[in-house]
């Protein structure tokens, strides 16, 4: 005869069915069990039920006794199955770009990969905010590995908490704070300076009399002194990187009206000059060609651009096609230097103003 039923060897319980005894299993932990002949009684009450109290019963068990089976229930067999294929068959693809702004990040010398990752986490919209995130993350260590997302997945571009003129006038409003905060601490400086220059004049003036030197218990606080401001005269550029900054503050002044403009063309210099310190052996970095529609619209269009590329080594080719740089005139402290002339003039918003 077939099992009828599932026997416990645990506690002896008899069960119905697999279902039964997985949830015997979760209540008591018990885990021994085996096919048994022995049915699970089946009383049916000839009255009303067992809450009246009365003993009255027949027995039903071979009428309802079916033969037990031992897989597991169909329906949670297609779930697991599901949710592994599921988990599977789950794969990264390359996330979709506008092909024709890539391909123009693409002419100014950035990697398919970087291209792509500034494209798909700056929101695939412009090829400035692609330029503009890979100023901000050229830091990153991934940013060179080609970015995935899961297929069948669309993946929307982080909507910004502030209108662009709100986050304009927000970021301003930092600078104006930061430049602020930093000419007090340099005030405070000075002034520590001049106090301690007292000092020391007042106690060699001391020792030159024969006096003993002064109990600073008893010595009365300064006056506060009033640093005179002199004004700034022009200073002739002298060095390399003092040319530079002249070349970076008369780019400004020839296009005051238009800051956005003037922004655009620093950071697009600064990436160029990026590239070529992180990857000094790719041609593709050194070489630039000067009829590309990108380049003149951030640099070559720009008065001061393409002197300031020459500044840094850069030479003219082919008859002008191209702004070359050779690969042994390569100057690491003068693109560093050049850098940080860049950087401060993103970041101070009177670089060229006063």
């Amino acid at each position: 005869m077939a099992g009828v039923s599932l026997q416990c060897g645990d506690c002896g319980a008899l069960l119905r069915s697999v279902e039964e005894a997985q949830q015997h299993a979760e209540l008591t932990s018990h885990s021994n069990f085996a096919e048994s002949t022995e049915p699970v009684l089946n009383l049916e009450s000839d009255l009303h039920t067992k809450r009246t109290g009365h003993s009255e019963f027949v027995d039903k068990t071979s009428e309802t006794v079916k033969p037990i089976s031992l897989e597991v229930p169909k329906a949670a067999a297609e779930v697991g199955e599901a949710g592994s294929s599921s988990s599977q068959s789950e794969e990264l693809i390359v996330p979709e770009v506008d092909k024709k702004i890539l391909e123009e990040l693409e002419a100014m010398g950035f990697p398919t990969a970087r291209a792509t990752r500034a494209l798909h986490y700056s929101g695939n919209g412009s090829l400035e905010a692609a330029i503009n995130w890979v100023v901000e993350h050229e830091n990153d260590s991934d940013i060179d590995q080609m970015p995935m997302v899961p297929a069948n997945t669309k993946i929307e571009a982080p909507k910004p908490s502030l209108t662009p003129e709100q986050l304009k006038a927000k970021q301003q409003e930092l600078r104006i704070m930061a430049l602020r905060k930093a000419e007090k601490e340099e005030e405070k400086r000075a002034r520590e300076k001049i106090r301690q220059k007292l000092e020391e004049d007042k106690a060699e003036r001391r020792r030159k009399l024969g006096l003993p030197p002064e109990d600073p218990s008893t010595a009365k606080p300064p006056p506060p002194v009033v640093e005179e401001k002199k004004p700034m005269l022009p200073i002739k550029p002298v060095t390399k990187v003092e040319r530079m900054r002249e070349c970076l503050r008369s780019l400004k002044q020839n296009h005051k009206e238009d800051d956005a403009k003037v922004k655009r063309a620093f950071q697009t210099l600064l990436t160029y000059l990026g590239n070529v310190v992180k990857s000094p052996d790719e041609e593709k970095f050194r070489k630039i060609r000067l009829s590309n529609q990108s380049f003149q619209e951030r640099v070559g269009a720009v008065k001061g651009g393409i002197e300031f590329l020459e500044l840094c080594g850069f030479e003219k080719i082919e008859g002008g096609e191209f702004l070359f740089l050779p690969r042994d005139k390569v100057d690491f402290p003068v693109l560093r230097s050049a850098g940080s002339e860049l950087d401060s003039a993103i970041k101070n918003p009177f670089f060229g103003v006063l």
